[in-house]
């Protein structure tokens, strides 16, 4: 009799093991086959694209992406980039975009590069004002300027340096328009500014009358300080700043001063005799008869 039951509780449990064991591989297989998703073809830079590279069949392609995992900007046709420009340098497989691109009609090179309503202006450096060579496309400035100050022969102020430009950034170092990815130096002898038609007409005035200076700050750094401007007389002065003197008065300005007031007149008289003697006004008004 026992078994019996022994055989029975055998079997049912290689019966439910059985199951149990078809129903996981069932569920494995379900996992294991890919669902086919719907794609959609993007325009991707097929080779890496330095800044201001024109666009062309050679150096574009179309990929398949996903096609509810749109992207804003995106392109699906090669030809719908053609002939316009990097703004931004792309590397190899990353996608093109509208927002990456020249507008149409513009150009290639560092032209297109500059956004509408903006300006490039280029200044002579040397190694120290492009502190070191370590200015470089890409990086933010300060430009300083130091000249004669108006009215420095008479009034003793001597130079005057000040800062007529806060966070301008560098499009281009002698010709390159790309940052070296190791942070080296580069000793070049023209930096070419990003600036507005306000900026770029301070910035030829201040290297054609002056003597520009740039000081170099870091890329997040954007608040602006608007530091004062020091005159040579303040800086080197053992008092510190001078006073400019006061401006001489015009001739014709200088006010007479008021009459005195007239004296007081008593008339004395001795017996027969008789006298006017006069005594000083001290209040100011006059005597009364």
């Amino acid at each position: 009799m026992n078994t019996n039951r022994l055989l029975i509780g055998l079997v049912v449990a290689l019966v439910v093991a059985f199951l149990l064991s078809s129903f996981v591989y069932k569920q494995f297989q379900k996992a294991s086959i890919v669902k086919p998703t719907d794609t959609q073809p993007l325009v991707v830079a097929s080779v890496p694209l330095p800044l201001g590279t024109r666009l062309d069949a050679t150096n574009l392609k179309v990929i398949q992406w996903p096609a509810n995992q749109q992207v804003t900007g995106m392109f699906t046709r090669v030809e719908d980039c053609v002939n316009r420009a990097v703004i931004t340098p792309l590397a190899a497989n990353e996608p093109v975009l509208e927002s990456k691109l020249a507008p149409k009609e513009s150009g290639a090179g560092l032209a297109a590069t500059i956004p509408e309503g903006m300006r490039a202006v280029s200044v002579a450096v040397n190694e120290v004002v492009g502190v070191a060579g370590f200015v470089t496309p890409g990086t933010m400035v300060d430009v300083l300027v130091t000249g004669r100050a108006l009215g420095g022969g008479t009034a003793g102020q001597g130079d005057i340096t000040r800062t007529i430009l806060e966070n301008i950034r560098v499009l281009a170092a002698g010709q390159k328009v790309e940052q070296d990815r190791e942070g080296k130096p580069q000793t070049v002898a023209v930096i070419t500014l990003l600036v507005t038609p306000d900026e770029a007409t301070q910035l030829t005035m201040g290297a054609a009358d002056g003597k520009i200076q740039l000081a170099l700050r870091n890329t997040v750094d954007t608040k602006k300080n608007e530091p004062k401007a020091i005159v040579q007389a303040a800086l080197f002065s053992p008092q510190g700043a001078i006073a400019t003197p006061a401006p001489p008065k015009q001739a014709g300005t200088h006010k007479a001063a008021p009459a005195p007031p007239p004296p007081y007149v008593i008339e004395v008289i001795t017996g027969s005799k008789r006298e006017n003697k006069s005594f000083p006004n001290s209040s100011g008004s006059s005597p009364k008869p």
